[in-house]
């Protein structure tokens, strides 16, 4: 008899304890004391670790002839965040527990920010939200976004910065 065994792909975050990463909480502390700018924290964000909560969702449910339910199911499910326009977000955390702070019962799943931002944009989000139960909340939106989810460099250009694509163009400088 073989014994048959299933590799699982390292997803790049081994040993990873949960703890936020140093450099985006500086980032985020300095920003949220107008010491550092939006940018700087989108730079910091591009090099970070977050972490994206997943939580049971119920799914089906069967009831037998005498009305209680039996056979539950259950998905788990990324968390997605509707504002008071409207627009979805998408729930990021930098570590466990600013997550802990939000919902301890989140499970988290380690990404890159690039992955959770093509994650937010495929979820139909218009945001990625990290840390909304602080201790610094920061919205990525619009172009940002974008240039996050695709990978794009962000650059000084001028007086402001500037997501760059591979080939070399700017997508747009924001004024900053």
């Amino acid at each position: 008899m073989s014994e048959h065994r299933t590799t699982i792909p390292d997803p790049g975050f081994a040993g990873d304890d949960g703890t936020a990463d140093p450099e985006l909480v500086a980032a985020l502390d300095a920003w949220s004391t107008a010491t550092r700018s939006f940018a700087g924290v989108l730079a910091a964000l591009q090099r970070a670790r977050l972490l994206v909560p997943v939580v049971a969702v119920l799914g089906e449910v069967e009831y037998d002839d005498a009305g209680l339910a039996h056979d539950k199911t259950s998905d788990m499910a990324t968390v997605l965040l509707q504002g008071a326009d409207g627009r979805l977000a998408l729930l990021a955390f930098t570590g466990t527990a600013s997550l802990a702070a939000w919902n301890p019962d989140g499970r988290p799943v380690p990404v890159t920010a690039a992955v959770a931002a093509q994650a937010a944009l495929q979820d139909g989000a218009a945001a990625l939200v990290v840390d909304i139960a602080g201790p610094t909340r920061f919205v990525v939106e619009g172009e940002d976004l974008e240039g996050l989810a695709r990978g794009w460099a962000l650059a000084r250009v001028g007086g402001g910065t500037a997501w760059i694509r591979p080939d070399g163009e700017s997508s747009a400088t924001i004024q900053r």
